[in-house]
């Protein structure tokens, strides 16, 4: 790196570290009010509490969850935008990329619209028969999933877009000429070298997923908690500014974990 480039990089070094690093390093090691060990014995306590357990479990899982529908409903259509020619393809790119220019409130309330006892879903259960009465969707696993993927799906379309646009379509060709049907062509040429992109994508949701706040609040309530809306308790309600730096340093872990395991995945699918 050259002086000039090293000059030009430094002042949003430096304001990323004054403004984030060194707040969320307090934040975790030493929160207001509290003594340094404060942090660890209360994160020792909380992994010893089932109910923490079930906490991060539901949090994992749900995280997982909603990874997979991501990457599996984004990725088919990254394809089908890399490989659309013309205006179309610009025009379904922003129509997938439009969402994320609406707030997470909005989309999230949409959800509590159609999922609610008197919403669009119960009444169309009710007034076909297939129910008596409207069904409890709202404060369910199911609605944080539904809200998290439309919520990260666009993030997923747009990670998997980018990869699947540096596969040259003459492959698919050479594939199809060797005697492979499209099918296997997209799983044994596509998919593999997309691989990098996929990983991204896989990545991102999850780490999202466990750290959101709006949507896990709105549709899971106090029945569901993640631990994102944990944290919130503990810093707003019951202002134990400990346990919540105890919460988010098993959040930050989780993430820099699954990053950690996705780096190598996704340079073995660079160099595949």
């Amino acid at each position: 790196m050259s002086r000039k480039t090293a000059l030009l990089v430094l002042p949003g070094l430096a304001f990323l570290a004054a403004g984030f690093l060194v707040p969320a390093v307090a934040m975790l090691v030493a929160p207001p009010g509290e003594e340094p060990t404060a942090v660890l014995a209360r994160l020792g306590e909380m992994l010893t509490d089932p109910y923490e357990w079930r906490i991060i479990g539901r949090t994992v899982t749900l995280g997982l969850i909603v990874t997979a529908l991501c990457v599996g409903l984004g990725f088919p259509i990254a394809y089908l935008l890399a490989r659309s020619r013309g205006t179309w393809g610009g025009v379904l790119l922003a129509l997938a990329i439009f969402p994320l220019l609406l707030s997470n409130v909005v989309r999230t309330f949409g959800w509590l619209v159609l999922l609610g006892a008197n919403g669009a879903i119960g009444r169309l259960l009710t007034s076909t028969g297939l129910t008596d009465d409207p069904p409890q969707m709202l404060y369910t696993p199911l609605a944080i999933v539904l809200g998290l993927t439309q919520l990260f799906l666009p993030l997923a379309i747009i990670s998997c877009y980018s990869a699947v646009a540096q596969v040259d379509p003459g492959l698919d060709d050479a594939a199809r000429g060797l005697g492979a049907s499209r099918t296997r062509a997209f799983w044994s040429v596509v998919v593999p070298l997309s691989g990098p992109g996929i990983v991204v994508a896989a990545t991102l949701v999850f780490a999202g997923s466990v750290t959101a706040y709006t949507t896990p609040y709105l549709l899971g309530g106090s029945s569901q908690r993640m631990l994102a809306t944990q944290l919130f308790s503990y810093a707003s309600v019951s202002v134990d500014w400990a346990a919540a730096s105890a919460t988010a340093l098993i959040m930050t872990i989780l993430v820099f974990a699954v990053s950690a395991i996705s780096s190598p995945a996704g340079r073995r699918g660079a160099t595949s």
